[in-house]
């Protein structure tokens, strides 16, 4: 049966549209300029909790969708997610977009994207930068996965598939604020900017490229928050990172035929024992730091490239690489040394020859103070939202924070996660990606104290 508008009093037909549509309840009454900061939080809040989990969902369903992975690992780029979140950002009202592109002719759109929007805040010159990366590994064994890893699949409040922690939910987290700043009508205190690059899981070139590009963009007086770790508790604020060090050791020795080892050399096996005698690194660089998990530098064999093709031959050359992860206290060019002088034990032990490449590092970078204002910040709205005392704390991984560090712009490195980021069968909370944004609203209503 039609209800004619007429036959209800104002009060009751608000009543009515609260009941059935509560987001667009809340924008009815919202008026930019009305109530008091909290009275403006508040609203903010309230769409979050009407529609946050509807809105989390379709945006995990169209990231999750899209692989992006870079073309060291044969993907394409992060061209097509960039489209995607471009494209909601401009549903939103949100069109003043800043692309930082960075040319890269490895990919079909021959470009890595980098791109900014910036809502404008009250204090238009203080901003707080939700920083977010586009780019996810690959699937890995797709036979560990429950499904497929592109396609979200949805068991009460935790989405499952790939990026879906890292970093779809980074990037959810810092749209989700936007967008309900948007619905409901309010200008925050501070500018609210979202930052999008490309590259972060193996070279840090897009917000490398930023830096060299916009140099004015991120200030040191702005406020930086990462979402691209955590913990499940939500307590765990990262403050700082260990160094990075890749090592590329290629051992070259001598091709042969299976059956007549002694008219060859073999560099498998000298790999093997060189990989066993770094392993000594642990007890060589002992220092521990209880603020990081592990506490001690780590020093690991990780990626075998491709050997000989048949099992018959005796491999002439083997290729391995190590992950070092190193405290920010550890002399890197000690390690380096150290690792020079087993290749060198191994070289006359084995009659071979083995050189040693830097694939990649990371610049020791200062931590952040815990009373930085970013984190006083942070810590209030992980008090309030979630009700747990948060703790500062280093990582072993890395994330671009180092590269910011290293440039003097204080920086926190935070999300409620699953811990479950590279694994088959990430995931991701509804209810954290919704309180996630909350968290943010919260930094930007609240004054420094």
């Amino acid at each position: 049966m039609a209800l004619s508008r007429r036959s209800f009093p104002p009060a009751l037909l608000l009543l009515l549209l609260c009941v059935l549509c509560p987001a667009r309840a809340v924008l009815a009454q919202a008026d930019p300029q009305a109530g008091t900061q909290a009275d403006a939080e508040g609203r903010v809040l309230a769409v979050l909790d009407a529609d946050g989990r509807e809105q989390v969902l379709a945006l995990h369903r169209t990231l999750t969708a899209i692989p992006s992975n870079g073309p060291e690992s044969g993907g394409a780029g992060e061209a097509k997610k960039a489209e995607a979140v471009l494209a909601w950002l401009k549903s939103q009202g949100l069109r003043d977009v800043q692309r930082i592109d960075l040319p890269d002719k490895r990919v079909p759109s021959g470009q890595r994207p980098n791109f900014a929007v910036v809502l404008p805040g009250r204090d238009t010159g203080r901003t707080l930068w939700i920083i977010s990366h586009l780019d996810t590994v690959p699937p890995g064994d797709l036979q560990a996965w429950t499904g497929d890893p592109y396609t979200l699949r949805v068991e009460g409040d935790l989405m499952f598939g790939r990026g879906a922690e890292d970093d779809h939910q980074g990037i959810v987290t810092g749209l989700l604020a936007a967008g309900a700043l948007k619905r409901a009508r309010v200008v925050p205190p501070l500018n609210l900017g979202l930052l999008f690059v490309s590259d972060e899981e193996v070279d840090d070139t897009g917000i490398n490229h930023v830096f060299k590009v916009r140099p004015d963009l991120l200030r040191p007086t702005d406020l930086i928050l990462i979402p691209d770790g955590g913990t499940p508790d939500g307590r765990t604020v990262l403050l700082s990172e260990k160094k990075l060090l890749w090592l590329k050791l290629t051992v070259l020795g001598k091709q042969g035929h299976g059956s007549e080892p002694g008219k060859a050399v073999n560099s498998l096996t000298a790999a093997a024992d060189l990989i066993v005698r770094l392993r000594g690194l642990y007890s060589e660089f002992p220092e521990q730091d209880p603020k990081f998990d592990p506490p001690s530098s780590t020093f690991e064999a990780t990626k075998v490239a491709a050997g000989v093709p048949s099992v018959n031959m005796v491999p002439g050359q083997t290729v391995f690489y190590m992950d070092m992860r190193l405290l920010p206290t550890a002399d890197v060019a000690a390690v380096r040394g150290r690792v020079r002088q087993h290749a060198d034990a191994v070289e006359r032990a084995r009659g071979v020859t083995v050189q040693v490449e830097v694939e990649s590092d990371s610049v020791g970078a200062p931590e952040t103070p815990v009373e930085a204002e970013v984190v006083r910040r942070l810590f209030r709205a992980i008090r309030a939202e979630y009700g747990v005392e948060p703790l500062a704390r280093g990582m072993g991984a890395r994330t671009f924070a180092s590269d910011l560090r290293a440039r003097g712009l204080p920086c926190a490195v935070w999300m409620k996660s699953t811990a479950t980021w590279h694994q088959p069968d990430e995931r991701s909370s509804i209810s954290s990606n919704v309180g996630d944004a909350k968290v943010v609203t919260r930094m930007l209503f609240e004054a420094a104290q």
